[in-house]
């Protein structure tokens, strides 16, 4: 084991990933600023409501791509071509089924969705306009992950990086041009965001025109033995996006019926900041996700022990790093996004604020280990994970503090949960390692003397 060469290789992904992670969560911060600056605290509550929708965007896609791209990075260097164009031609044929449900739901369904996610007659217009335009552009997002992921597993990590952050820069420009000299409102906002993956997209079509891709759409039928593992390896990337938009639904409506709109709208500024310190810790993880598979490939199991070291260290440190930089911070962030100074909602988000992103050591340490059973084809643990730390502790927790009327307990909601998850994932570790010691240390069974002659 070269430490040096894991340890290089380490940095460059997940340097590279962590930048491409933070310019997709760019997308709705860009948004969140410059439709407070437009349409003011109703504006901000009514993207906050529709946030849930690009949680299952991204989840889909993520575990498509995740999971697809997991296997091609284990394949990648003892098959044939053709087996790692099988695996991204499901994959691809699985994307296609699912933007045409998300098409279905944009064309028929986004006033009842709208609704559904909570928005009131003050800003069911204004949410509808945002949802509906997002939905119809749902294919452009999910293939947009699904092709970021495989280019991170194809040695392309710069390429993808540079791809979200161009498209990441055209939502900054349209999002202003849009909402301001146009004066589109929030229909301008979606549409904005919705281009942004489009010149992603064209960006990274560079990999497929120069002929560096070793893989590629081949015409064949759908393998249902090869969907099956490409979404088990996945899930838990489809788990942790999706928790999120759950967690967003539950938080919107507790804190609707405790704080009002006022309290919505703070939300909506702390729910767009944490999609971008929790694209940071998922830009780490999926960072080091093709190298976990690479060295699980190869059965170099301490390489994958020096990984997994490396990636908990860099964790935890830009986690404290990153949270100390808000807390000092808190006040002017907040003022960036409340134009119309409300101070009902200015005193909300600065005290959400300190007491929230508690949850970043714990998250990533979460993401981390999920990545890790994953590489380790035990999908089962990664999704358990993901389902403890998204909906099974932080959704129960979120309503006994509604029950005991505490905005602050809403807060310690997900900082709770996640410290009550690493803990969970830890003991789990623990204790496959110390059965997997044991099982090499029992003596091997003598050989019948049959066997010798």
């Amino acid at each position: 084991m070269d430490r040096r060469t894991i340890r290089n290789d380490f940095f460059r992904y997940i340097f590279a990933n962590m930048i491409s992670s933070i310019g997709v969560s760019v997308y709705i911060l860009i948004d969140t600023f410059f439709i407070s600056k437009g349409m003011g605290a109703d504006g901000l509550a009514a993207l906050n409501l529709s946030l849930p929708v690009f949680s299952f965007l991204n989840g889909f896609g993520l575990m498509l791509g995740m999971g697809g791209g997991s296997i091609f990075s284990m394949l990648y260097c003892r098959t044939e071509r053709r087996e790692t164009d099988k695996v991204f031609t499901n994959a691809f044929m699985a994307m296609l089924l699912i933007a045409a449900l998300f098409e279905t739901a944009g064309i028929f369904l986004s006033g009842q969705i709208t609704r559904l996610l909570g928005a009131d007659e003050h800003v069911f217009a204004l949410s509808h306009d945002y949802l509906r335009t997002i939905l119809l552009f749902s294919p452009a997002f999910l293939l947009n992950n699904l092709i970021v992921c495989f280019l991170r597993n194809d040695c392309a990590p710069k390429l993808a990086m540079l791809g979200t952050l161009c498209g990441s820069l055209a939502n900054v420009v349209l999002d202003y041009v849009f909402i301001f000299p146009l004066g589109m409102g929030m229909k301008g906002a979606a549409l904005a965001t919705c281009i942004a993956p489009f010149v992603s997209l064209s960006i990274m079509s560079i990999h497929f025109l120069t002929g560096w891709n070793a893989f590629r759409l081949r015409l064949m039928l759908p393998s249902w033995s090869m969907l099956k593992e490409i979404v088990s390896l996945g899930l838990h990337a489809f788990f942790t996006e999706v928790s999120g938009g759950l967690v967003i639904f539950a938080f919107n409506s507790v804190i609707h019926r405790l704080m009002g709109n006022a309290g919505i709208a703070a939300y909506g500024v702390i729910a767009n900041i944490a999609i971008v310190f929790t694209a940071l810790f998922i830009g780490l993880s999926s960072g080091v996700q093709p190298l976990m598979c690479r060295y699980h490939g190869r059965r170099d199991e301490k390489a994958i022990k020096y990984l997994l070291r490396l990636s908990l260290i860099t964790s935890v440190i830009a986690a404290i790093f990153s949270y100390v930089l808000l807390f000092v911070h808190t006040v002017p962030v907040v003022r960036a996004f409340n134009s119309s100074g409300d101070v009902s909602m200015r005193e909300i988000a600065e005290n959400g604020l300190r007491i929230y992103f508690l949850y970043m050591p714990f998250m990533g340490v979460n993401a981390i280990m999920s990545v890790y059973f994953s590489s380790e084809e035990k999908p089962h643990i990664a999704q358990m994970i993901s389902l403890l730390r998204g909906t099974l502790l932080v959704i129960p927790a979120v309503f006994a503090a509604y029950l005991l009327r505490s905005i602050g307990l809403v807060w310690l909601a997900v900082p709770m949960s996640e410290l009550l998850t690493v803990i969970t994932a830890w003991c789990i570790y623990f204790f496959i390692r110390r059965k997997s010691t044991v099982s090499a240390g029992l003596p091997k069974p003598a050989r019948r003397l049959s066997a010798d002659m």
